[in-house]
């Protein structure tokens, strides 16, 4: 984590650029898939899995039926922002609900809303009795469940494995998640073309089976004590106040927030360099999405192997995110491009990760729940507020004008936010020599002051 603190002057320094594992639950090694050494977190994980693709078969299956009863986009635009509405209105009332709350059952009591709301829009559209105002309401209510369901879910993951794991469990959470991305929408090809969208529904509902006997398989013996909030009023403005106090949370959820606003855009982008540019259509947007998905599944493990989640990491990866959109938005040719979204995903993820995993090891676990729904506000909610607005320079200044913008928000974003952490942590720049080769690095003032 940062540190503020002074220290002793003849001791160096902590890299208030770190957020290590908790001293007394050490990391298990370098092993990719070390948390799901711990059965908890194993029964959890392999829910997720059936759970994920369920909903990934849903999001497709809605959207289209959607279009099909309206022949409308923006009846489309409309389901997905009834989903989001509830997480922007809500989505801080539902953490100080998770830290006041269990979480095992509060996650019984949520899958189990999410199960039905599937199960009765499967319901109405086998009989033929769905209406777009119906998809409607199932939307706003998915939305609802998610503001206590995805605090809920990520301040879980501590409890199931521990400090020493979390940084491992958050990156396979985020991996299983991209690889439902892979497999879900293509089962829902399948399904809309064979059967009908309704059993697309119908499945993702049953799906929902798979974390529920997770969640009751696990030992509660075996999970990791965490304090609870009280119930007391102004709990919703101290959880502000802690987020606004450390300069290790509040800076990395406002870099999320302008990366999330500005440059996560993806369908905007490459909808527009799949049409307007590279004119591929549906196909040729399918493959750059699928390419994303693979190089997000890629930073997702590649995160699972480092023992910490490091500050600094998440300000290279924003950077590096930055400049690949504006190398993209550059390439001249369609092949180019669609290699340049292979790492665009891997780095993509590194930020999302990072941030997810520095915020929780950051934080203390009576405010967990809130701290977590503000990030998940943000960047849920960041991409629906910023695609009006980078549609708009995209249709008035082109698709390459459109991505390169987002990308410079991104660096721009990175560089001041990464000198504020660096002063806020007592840092300066320091330029040498390492081994012959130039180097770049914050060090503490007092070492920089010392070689002077």
């Amino acid at each position: 984590m940062l540190s503020t603190g002074s220290g002793a002057a003849s001791a160096p320094a902590p890299d208030p650029y770190d957020t290590p594992a908790a001293p007394d639950t050490p990391a298990r090694g370098n092993s990719m898939f070390s948390s799901l050494g711990v059965r908890n977190y194993r029964l959890f994980f392999l829910g997720q899995v059936v759970s994920n693709i369920g909903t990934w078969m849903q999001r497709i299956a809605q959207d289209w039926l959607v279009l099909t009863l309206t022949g409308s986009s923006a009846a489309v635009g409309i389901t997905t922002a009834l989903q989001f509405l509830p997480m922007l209105l809500f989505g801080l009332y539902g953490g100080v609900l998770v830290d006041r709350l269990r979480k095992r059952p509060t996650l019984l009591v949520t899958q189990c809303a999410m199960a039905l709301t599937a199960i009765v829009l499967a319901v109405l559209t086998l009989t033929g009795r769905v209406e777009v105002w119906h998809i409607y309401v199932a939307a706003f209510a998915l939305g609802l469940a998610t503001v206590v369901d995805n605090p809920a879910r990520q301040a879980f993951v501590s409890e199931l494995v521990g400090p020493g794991q979390l940084q491992n469990a958050v990156s396979l959470n985020s991996a299983n998640f991209q690889s439902a991305r892979l497999v879900g929408p293509a089962v829902a090809g399948l399904l809309i073309t064979g059967v009908g969208t309704g059993w697309a529904f119908l499945l993702n509902g049953l799906s929902f089976v798979a974390p529920l006997a997770g969640l009751m398989m696990m030992r509660s013996r075996e999970l990791h004590s965490v304090e609870r909030a009280p119930r007391g009023k102004g709990q919703l403005r101290e959880g502000l106040r802690y987020v606004a106090g450390r300069p290790e949370l509040i800076w990395p959820i406002v870099l999320v927030g302008f990366i999330g606003t500005f440059a996560f855009n993806f369908p905007v982008y490459l909808s527009a360099f799949a049409d307007d540019v590279f004119h591929g259509g549906a196909g040729v947007y399918s493959m750059f999405n699928t390419l994303i998905a693979v190089g997000s599944v890629s930073g997702a493990l590649l995160a699972a192997r480092r023992g910490t989640a490091r500050l600094r990491l998440l300000i290279v990866a924003a950077l590096a995110f930055g400049a690949l959109e504006i190398l993209a938005a550059a390439s001249p040719r369609l092949w180019m491009f669609a290699l340049i979204m292979v790492p665009l995903g891997l780095f993509s993820m590194t930020v999302n990760v990072t941030t997810n995993t520095s915020l929780q090891m950051a934080t203390d676990p009576a405010v967990r729940g809130r701290v977590m729904a503000l990030y998940m506000m943000v960047f849920l909610g960041g991409s629906p507020v910023g695609a009006p607005i980078v549609g708009w320079i995209t249709d008035t200044y082109g698709a390459r004008v459109g991505f390169a913008a987002g990308g410079a928000v991104a660096i721009a974003a990175a560089t001041v936010i990464g000198l504020i952490l660096a002063r806020a942590g007592g840092l300066r720049l320091s330029l040498g020599w390492h081994h012959g080769r130039p180097t770049v690095r914050f060090v503490p003032r007092e070492r920089q002051e010392a070689l002077a």
